[in-house]
């Protein structure tokens, strides 16, 4: 599958929009782990990671009012040369939402739809889980992670349900915890964590 940009310009994109810094992190992050899950599975990990860097392209324009969340996506997208199928799997991480009309009653069937939100939810609980433990990422371990998981009262706003959506993929969640562990750990410089 090939990619029209490179991952350089796919950040320059990003950063020609006013990002909070916890927003690009998150993109880096939902990168990290889909390039993870793509070595996993034997799938095209420049591909996976260009889904998790651009998944939320839209979300400086539409993070006050959800409405056009993953639908403003389209053009940004398409000016750039990434084709439908591309867009479609950008679009479906905001499925079944009903603050976003368009897509609330679609549904995602393919793996690497049921692969992005599991890695973009993820990335909440596990960044709140390191910022709890004082930004240390460094030795942080699944079955505390897991403990947090299953705590609803911790990163209360955190989907369990959307991150659970890996199972369908084949993975069990403790294995995907710690593998999502493990490719945030490579960038924590880039993240600010220890």
């Amino acid at each position: 599958m090939t990619l029209p940009i490179n991952r350089e310009q796919a950040i320059e994109l990003l950063k020609s929009m006013p990002q909070a810094e916890s927003d690009m992190n998150h993109y880096l992050e939902t990168e990290a782990i889909m390039r993870a899950l793509a070595q996993k599975f034997g799938e095209d990990v420049e591909y996976w990671g260009m889904l998790g860097l651009l998944h939320d392209v839209d979300w400086p324009l539409t993070k006050d009012d959800w409405t056009d969340h993953c639908t403003k996506a389209v053009d940004i997208l398409k000016e750039k040369g990434f084709d439908d199928e591309f867009i479609g799997l950008v679009q479906s991480h905001g499925y079944g939402y009903d603050e976003i009309p368009a897509l609330k009653d679609k549904k995602r069937t393919k793996k690497v739809e049921h692969a992005l939100i599991a890695a973009e939810t993820l990335t909440g609980l596990i960044f709140a889980y390191a910022l709890m433990r004082g930004r240390k990422i460094s030795d942080m371990e699944t079955k505390g992670l897991k403990k947090k998981f299953k705590d609803k009262a911790f990163a209360a706003n955190c989907r369990r349900d959307l991150i659970r959506e890996i199972e369908l993929t084949g993975l069990e969640l403790g294995e995907f915890l710690e593998l999502s562990i493990n490719a945030m750990k490579d960038i924590k410089e880039e993240l600010g964590l220890q």
